[in-house]
């Protein structure tokens, strides 16, 4: 039997770069699991990018899941271009390293292990209980940082 998990996610930077957070919801048969963790200094795409991850490397049995995001970066990311950028090396057309290079390579790994993902953009700050829950987590991981982003260059 195949595993239906909806995924809800949120970033917060505060700055850009600045201290940074995610919360992931993962939500499955009426369970909910949150992760949130905050970093001392990031970009608001890389925590974008890390809620989605997060939240997929959770799940350990190959399911089809639905990812929500409100990040158009992250959406766009994986459903337009990251293709393209891997067909070129990870580079844009402009021949430049793709950013965030790191947790893009590492969001493709990590999806590859699930039967199906999809994806559904929210609209930021639009009641969306969910959403809302995410962005409000993010945020307070922000103000609350314990984390190195390791991945993240000055």
């Amino acid at each position: 039997m195949n595993k239906k998990i909806n995924i809800f996610t949120d970033g917060s930077c505060l700055g850009n770069p600045g201290p940074g957070g995610f919360c992931t919801l993962i939500k499955y048969k009426g369970i909910n699991k949150i992760l949130s963790s905050g970093f001392f200094l990031t970009t608001n795409n890389r925590m974008e990018l890390l809620s989605v991850i997060k939240g997929i490397e959770k799940i350990k049995i190959p399911s089809k899941i639905l990812i929500n995001t409100d990040s158009k970066y992250v959406n766009y990311g994986f459903t337009k271009w990251m293709h393209l950028w891997k067909k070129n090396n990870w580079k844009k057309k402009n021949n430049k390293i793709v950013k965030n290079i790191d947790l893009w390579k590492r969001l493709d790994h990590s999806i590859n292990k699930h039967i199906s993902v999809n994806w559904n953009w929210i609209k930021s700050h639009s009641g969306q209980k969910e959403n809302e829950l995410c962005d409000k987590k993010a945020k307070k991981s922000a103000k609350n940082p314990t984390k190195k982003d390791k991945g993240y260059i000055i």
